[in-house]
């Protein structure tokens, strides 16, 4: 019952935080493809 005691208001700053974390791993990962894609045209 201890997590339902929780503050609403710190679940949903935890959440956003996670996805905010996802995000930016999929947008380096982007980065990192198009840059070696790049590399690879180039060579």
């Amino acid at each position: 019952m201890a997590l339902q005691d929780q503050d609403p208001q710190a679940e949903r700053k935890r959440i956003i935080a996670g996805r905010n974390r996802a995000l930016a791993l999929v947008l380096l990962g982007l980065v990192v493809l198009f840059f070696f894609i790049t590399i690879a045209k180039m060579g």
